[in-house]
């Protein structure tokens, strides 16, 4: 009875290990999912992996060991790996400790560029537009551009070794996964920066390299951060560019200047390292003392002239010539010669030299006085017309000025200049010579003498006898003698209205005036018939009577009269 019950309560063998293998699967982890297992053996190429199955799994070693380092495994390890199948054909589990890492990765990844944080990698290969990384298990992309903070030639000491890297972009779904170099070592270098920054001082003697060269100047590595050598802070010389002092790559000492800690812009100088050339630059270069110096730059509106290195004063185009007025300095002096200068000012304060150029040569104006002093004729051709005068070429190569006025004594100015061409020789009369100004005034009519000298005096009252040369509207124009003309105006052609007409006088006629106003300067007269009329009449009656007698005006004039004629015929 007992082995009856016994016989249908116990399993058979085909039950039990049907039992067992459901006991298998129930227990067994999924395919697709990451499970730990422990290392068993290491065979050849391959590492034995239990993780709970009804067998081992065999799992490449190479698969244990990061890109370009040798697998560090052993036998009792508890790794972790990613079951692709439970079972193959050959009943045993497919295992992969790639996939596993990869998954693992990936988690750690996305929580790392959630957090803007650093990944560990390693460099191992190239592909188009950059190199191929492995983040643990992860395959990133770098690009080119973000392997270094400058272009790279040679990436092969940079492979295969663990390193820093940001991650810029990732994309689980397509497992795309872009990282930068770059960004790290900015980052980095920005920190170091600023350490180093912090630790400089204006004043501070420091070595460098020089790292780059503009127009304007020259970067210099102080190590790690960058400091601009303006071109100014070169040397106390005039550097025209600073490839003429400093090559890439050369070391050299230079001084900070100057320090912005907000931009991290550092100011240097190398020639403060030197003594300054102009201290005590007055007691070397007193006013009025001649140097030689070299001519080192020509501008527009003059030359520098480099007296000593770190010293150079400027010549004012003014300066240069005492006749080239109108002339660019580069046609006087020429980089690189050697000038005679005379000291005509120093400003020690301001770092300024004025010197002068002509003051070393003779000066023509100067010479020309003591030679052709005012009153000296002498003839010159005509190099210029304005609407001032003529220019007239003098000796020395210097100019003079006959003005409109002074061209004719009796024609206006802007009719006489028409009498001139350029390149006319004329005969000149000096009228005054200003060497300080460098003006010399000429003139022509002074060649002849002046007919107003003719005439004798031009007293207010005097009565002369003119010669009427046009009849006018409003008046006569007479000549009192060549040269010499006067005007009369109507209201003074008489003292009666009737007869102050002049169509009364003809061309040529010999009338007598007064003069009422001369300006002989101004060269100007005018005349007066009825003035000498009521002059005469006054003097008939104060000589022969007056009207208050009882004789009339006409019996008074009459007997002025008789009496002068009686004067005449004795």
């Amino acid at each position: 009875m007992a082995r009856a019950a016994e016989s249908i309560s116990s399993p058979s063998r085909d039950e039990f290990a049907a039992m067992l293998e459901e006991s298998f699967i129930d227990r067994a982890p999924a395919e697709g999912s990451v499970v730990r297992g422990e290392i068993v053996a290491i065979e050849n190429d391959f590492v034995i992996v239990d993780v709970g199955l009804k067998t081992e799994g065999r799992v490449p070693l190479k698969e244990f060991g990061v890109a370009g380092m040798a697998p560090t495994v052993a036998v009792g390890d508890q790794v972790e790996v990613y079951i692709e199948r439970v079972e193959n054909a050959l009943g045993e589990a497919v295992l992969s400790r790639d996939k596993a890492r990869r998954e693992e990765s990936w988690t750690r990844l996305e929580k790392a560029f959630e957090d803007v944080g650093r990944v560990q990698g390693v460099i191992f290969g190239r592909v188009k537009g950059g190199f191929t990384v492995d983040l643990d298990g992860a395959v990133a992309f770098l690009p080119g551009s973000q392997v270094d903070v400058r272009p790279v030639r040679d990436v092969g000491p940079l492979m295969n070794i663990q390193q820093t890297f940001q991650i810029l972009k990732m994309d689980r779904r397509r497992g795309n996964i872009v990282v930068s170099r770059r960004a790290v070592l900015e980052e980095r270098r920005a920190e170091e920066r600023s350490e180093l920054v912090a630790s400089l001082a204006e004043g501070q003697e420091v070595e460098g390299t020089v790292k780059n060269i503009t127009d304007y100047g020259a970067f210099v590595d102080l190590g790690g951060v960058d400091g601009l050598l303006h071109v100014t802070d070169i040397a106390w010389r005039r550097v025209s560019h600073p490839t003429e002092v400093l090559t890439v790559g050369q070391n050299v000492r230079v001084q900070i200047i100057k320090v912005n800690q907000d931009t991290q812009r550092i100011s240097l100088g190398m020639k403060q390292l030197q003594t300054d050339p102009w201290e005590g630059v007055g007691v070397k270069y007193p006013v009025g003392t001649r140097f030689k110096g070299k001519v080192t730059n020509v501008t527009d509106y003059g030359a520098f002239v480099e007296l000593e290195a770190g010293v150079e004063g400027l010549v004012h185009v003014s300066e240069m010539s005492w006749v080239k007025k109108n002339v660019h300095p580069n046609k006087i002096v020429v980089p690189g010669h050697e000038v005679e200068v005379m000291v005509l000012e120093v400003d020690s304060n301001k770092r300024r030299i004025s010197l002068g150029l002509k003051q070393c040569m003779e000066n023509p104006w100067s010479d020309f006085t003591e030679k052709h002093p005012v009153g000296s004729i002498m003839e010159g051709e005509i190099r210029n017309i304005t609407e001032f005068g003529l220019f007239v070429g003098l000796p020395g190569d210097i100019d003079g000025m006959v003005h409109l006025s002074d061209l004719s004594w009796d024609k206006q100015g802007d009719v006489a200049v028409q009498d001139y061409e350029k390149g006319q020789t004329v005969q000149v009369k000096v009228l005054d010579v200003d060497p300080e100004k460098e003006r010399i005034s000429l003139g022509i009519k002074q060649l002849a003498g002046d007919p107003m000298d003719k005439v004798g005096d031009l007293k207010k009252g005097r009565v002369v006898t003119v010669t009427v040369i046009e009849v006018q509207d409003g008046g006569l124009e007479v000549e009192l003698s060549e040269g010499v003309r006067a005007y009369i105006k109507r209201a003074d052609l008489a003292r009666d209205r009737a007869d102050q007409r002049p169509e009364r006088f003809g061309v040529g006629d010999k009338i007598d005036a007064m003069i009422t106003n001369a300006d002989k300067a101004g060269r100007k007269i005018n005349l007066s018939i009825k003035a000498r009329e009521m002059a005469e009449e006054k003097e008939a009656v104060q000589q022969y009577g007056s009207s208050d007698s009882g004789a009339s005006l006409g019996d008074i004039l009459g007997a002025a009269l008789s009496r002068a004629q009686k004067k005449d015929g004795e």
